[in-house]
């Protein structure tokens, strides 16, 4: 009864005040819209002081200072350190080629395992690249002529493993695109000019290789089986390749030439025995695999 009575005393004190702010006018207000103003694009300043990599990169190579830009040292004083401390390590392609020997047997990984190359170009200019039937067919080719051969193509009564072409009957091999896809001759693989002994000879001995995010080249260039001279010999085929399809008054084609296995870390090596210089002809190499 006590408790009845102490409830109802507290609904009389509480439930007048809970009407009165029920009774509490208000209006509700929509935000204001914000408003936008097109300001006028301003161009994007360097911060002061900020080096880009190249800068960073020519900076590392002054080995007038005492340790290079922005490492610990020159050299370590060990043979176990925390390598993005240092300046990465330049070995010549003999020595390169016998440390990735070696790393194949400590680790006792397949000993016929590919090698690769990782070549970086200097893309600052871009690479800009009807002969008559008895020239192509001295020279090699299976089957030469002209538009009479793409019904033939069609039919399946021709194929071949490569095609070359001048640009001269381009137009008129439009059908043949959807039938031969990436054999579709192109000036870019090599397969579309105006000397034809030149792309036969390309397509029956030359080694293909392609630009990877516009400035990397990447592929295998002998087996780690061979001996050293045949791998350094295929790296210097490849290299002077390249550095064809940028004058040389323009500086180095490739600056930077990583080695690697399937298996083992790339390992940076020394170009200026195998760029080109002023004054030498070109001359095509062929790379043996």
């Amino acid at each position: 009864m006590v408790f009845q009575l102490v409830v109802s005393q507290c609904q009389k004190c509480a439930f007048p005040k809970i009407k009165q702010m029920m009774r509490v006018p208000f209006k509700q207000y929509v935000a204001p819209t914000a408003k936008f103003t097109k300001k006028a694009s301003k161009d994007v300043k360097p911060v002061k002081g900020w080096l880009s990599k190249e800068e960073v990169e020519l900076k590392r190579k002054d080995r007038s200072q005492p340790k290079p830009f922005g490492l610990t040292a020159w050299e370590p004083t060990d043979d176990v350190y925390v390598t993005k401390y240092y300046p990465w390590p330049t070995y010549d392609i003999e020595e390169a080629v016998q440390m990735l020997k070696k790393f194949q047997q400590l680790d006792f990984t397949y000993p016929k395992q590919p090698v690769y190359v990782d070549l970086k170009l200097d893309m600052n200019l871009d690479k800009k690249n009807a002969s008559e039937i008895t020239l192509a067919l001295e020279n090699g080719a299976a089957y030469a002529g002209g538009s009479e051969l793409v019904q033939q193509i069609l039919d399946d009564e021709i194929q071949a493993d490569f095609y070359v072409a001048v640009p001269g009957v381009l137009s008129k091999l439009t059908p043949l695109k959807n039938k031969l896809r990436k054999q579709f001759p192109k000036s870019g693989r090599g397969s579309l000019g105006m000397d034809i002994p030149k792309m036969l000879e390309l397509f029956k001995q030359g080694h293909e290789y392609t630009v990877e995010n516009e400035c990397v080249i990447k592929t295998k260039i002998a087996s780690l089986d061979m001996p050293c001279e045949q791998i350094v010999d295929n790296l210097d085929a490849l290299i002077k390749d390249i550095c064809n399809h940028k004058p040389l008054h323009h500086g180095p084609f490739v600056e930077r030439g990583l080695i690697s296995s399937a298996t083992s870390e790339a390992l940076r090596f020394n170009l200026e025995q195998f760029l080109p210089q002023l004054g030498e002809e070109k001359t095509g190499s062929e790379v043996e695999l």
